[in-house]
């Protein structure tokens, strides 16, 4: 029987980079880091955050995506409802947050949920109430902070920056993972 994974086995969406599938790990207001198991595809708790903040919007991930650091592409999703852990929700793309997180980049892609008519219409970044991108922000550099972890958000970028790192993270994934979500026997990872 084979096992189901959400990470290979659900699609990234028919129109990527521009409106893609996020896989959401943890809701809005959340502080637990909730996160996939690779191997058993179910959902695990990593850790309850060390600091008094919570999550500044529904946090997941990319299926079919593959980064430098082993993961799926991280998305965070803009929604004016309460999107629970493994719910697949399709997403527009707004833009992306660079960060490192220790001494590794660790991109966070921007969207918002594109069946939701109260952020549906926010195109860019730009469009969002000045205060969102702050608390996105303030958060990625604090959450670790009492666990002696350094993070720094480097900059925001627009729409097609984040459809180029979207591009390249399906790039690598296909060269990467096999159609049965494998690791590829040509993979240089391998």
């Amino acid at each position: 029987m084979a096992k189901f994974n959400p990470w290979h086995d659900v699609s990234r969406g028919e129109n990527a980079p521009q409106l893609i599938n996020g896989i959401i790990e943890i809701p809005k207001g959340s502080k637990a880091k909730y996160e996939l198991d690779k191997d058993s595809g179910l959902l695990k708790l990593d850790r309850v955050l060390f600091s008094a903040v919570h999550y500044p919007a529904a946090y997941g991930f990319i299926p079919q995506t593959y980064c430098d650091d082993k993961d799926p592409l991280d998305i965070l999703v803009l929604c004016s409802v309460d999107l629970v852990p493994m719910c697949v929700v399709e997403a527009k793309v707004i833009g992306v947050m660079q960060m490192i997180d220790g001494d590794e980049e660790d991109d966070k892609i921007i969207a918002v949920a594109a069946h939701d008519i109260s952020v549906n219409h926010f195109n860019e970044l730009e469009d969002l109430p000045p205060h969102t991108l702050l608390e996105m922000q303030r958060f990625f550099e604090d959450y670790k902070a009492l666990e002696h972890k350094h993070v720094t958000v480097e900059r925001f970028m627009g729409r097609e920056q984040a459809y180029r790192i979207i591009e390249e993270s399906i790039e690598l994934y296909n060269t990467t993972f096999n159609k049965e979500g494998a690791v590829a026997e040509t993979s240089p990872s391998a």
